[in-house]
């Protein structure tokens, strides 16, 4: 049982996504174990048909799928939900892995996988993407031509709007209100992401993705700098 949730009680909706019978029945009987209500789709259109009748908080998502793949159905969720999606990877699929996170991806797993620790990382996302966010320090952050509405999570660059995931946005804004100062892979894995564990690999992915969105030279940033040793650090172009 899930912790804090009250025997009878579902800890949450979950759709698991995969073309394997064993892997779809293991997930099922770990996550109901935990307390998660458990939607089962075999291949992609059957995902998303799911995911429109039941609307589940969290899709645990296979990437390698018939017809239509893991790749696209979470693109396809992307531009409906920000439902957090839990990715779950084979060995050497790398680059699968990163478009996942890409794509807006909360967190993968990689197979052959525990089903504990699948679960574990279930309850870490969802309680991250529960979680209510404190109050933002100013409703609108401006630095140079970069400006974030945290109000209606809305990010603009030099008048144009930015295409941002939900994570990218939480990243940038983390950066913004905490300028100059440098943040550890795994600092940032907590603060932003709220995980007290997890592959701090996801956080490179992301840096990586707005520096190719904000900057006017990814491979040279002036906004988002490499601490070398420790990790990232936001410097402000407009300095008071």
């Amino acid at each position: 049982m899930a912790e804090g949730v009250p025997e009878g009680v579902s800890a949450g909706r979950v759709l698991v996504v995969d073309d394997d019978l064993t892997v779809r029945d293991v997930v099922r009987r770990y996550l109901e174990a935990a307390g998660y209500s458990v939607e089962l789709a075999s291949d992609g259109e059957q995902a998303l048909a799911s995911f429109a009748e039941h609307e589940p908080e969290l899709v645990v998502l296979d990437l390698m799928l018939p017809g239509i793949d893991g790749l696209e159905v979470c693109r396809r969720l992307r531009r409906r939900s920000a439902v957090p999606v839990v990715m779950l990877t084979a060995l050497g699929e790398e680059e699968n892995r990163i478009a996942g996170l890409q794509l807006g991806a909360d967190d993968y797993v990689t197979k052959p996988f525990s089903p504990k620790e699948l679960a574990l990382r279930v309850s870490s996302v969802l309680r991250r993407a529960r979680a209510t966010p404190p109050p933002p320090v100013t409703p609108k952050l401006t630095d140079g031509d970069l400006t974030l509405d945290t109000a209606a999570r809305r990010a603009e660059l030099a008048g144009a709007e930015l295409s941002l995931t939900t994570r990218e946005f939480d990243l940038l804004h983390f950066l913004l209100i905490h300028p100059g100062e440098a943040f550890t892979r795994e600092q940032l894995l907590e603060r932003v992401w709220g995980w007290d564990f997890g592959d701090q690999s996801t956080v490179t992915v992301h840096v990586r993705r707005l520096r190719e969105k904000i900057e006017k030279m990814p491979a040279k940033p002036t906004r988002i700098a490499t601490v070398w040793g420790v990790g990232y650090r936001y410097d402000p172009m407009a300095r008071s």
